[in-house]
């Protein structure tokens, strides 16, 4: 009686001979090899997944975030801001929780979609302690006499506000009214038909601040850059 061998079967036993038999070959610290780096391999991905899942036991606090995209000046209403939950380690200082400390704040600069909201962002005293380094700070807005110069001036800047000469007269000279002003909000050019006053808000001690809002209601005013 003759057997017929059918293609392809015994090839399969074979092959899985020749690997057991191949398996067998190897040195000994090919598997340990083999595991370290299958177990970095692991690890590393374990550690991917939560850094993008976050600490599942890490403390969370709920805070403001922008609904949107808003641009410098914009005034905050209730449907630019959300609750979310962030980590509360990871929370920046100064972020709001309360929406009524927001809503009517000016914002000094872009806000990002999602952006948490901090004392920082908006105008208030926060910001005008830290923009002028004295914690009795206050914000005055000036109306320069050249829109121009409103139009190259942007927030963080450092500025010296000078009172221009006075017409007629007897008129006093130009003057130096502060130093070092810092320039918490700029807005940009006047679109609105009739008005082209600028206002530049500028952060300032209390004694320098009374001076050039004074001065304001008398006489133009402009600024020298640092």
């Amino acid at each position: 009686m003759i057997r017929l061998r059918t293609p392809g079967r015994d090839a399969d036993l074979g092959r899985g001979s020749r690997l057991e038999v191949l398996m067998a070959s190897l040195p000994p610290w090919v598997d340990g090899v083999l595991l370290r780096r299958i177990s970095a391999v692991a690890l590393l991905l374990l550690a991917a997944v939560l850094a993008v899942r976050g600490d599942p036991a890490a403390g969370h606090t709920e805070v403001l975030v922008a609904t949107r995209e808003l641009p410098p000046g914009h005034v905050l209403a209730a449907e630019d801001l959300r609750p979310a939950p962030r980590e509360t380690a990871t929370l920046p200082e100064g972020a709001i929780r309360e929406p009524g400390a927001l809503r009517g704040a000016t914002l000094t600069g872009a806000v990002a979609p999602g952006e948490i909201l901090t004392e920082l962002r908006v105008i208030g005293p926060r910001l005008a302690a830290v923009a002028a380094h004295s914690p009795d700070a206050r914000i005055v807005p000036i109306r320069l006499a050249d829109n121009a110069v409103a139009d190259i001036l942007r927030a963080g800047d450092r500025v010296d506000v000078v009172a221009a000469e006075e017409p007629g007269t007897g008129g006093r000279p130009a003057r130096l009214l502060a130093t070092d002003a810092a320039v918490v909000l700029a807005p940009g050019a006047n679109t609105t038909p009739g008005r082209d006053e600028r206002v530049v808000l500028v952060a300032l001690d209390s004694r320098r601040a009374t001076a050039v809002a004074a001065a304001s209601l008398r006489t133009a005013l402009t600024v020298v850059f640092h």
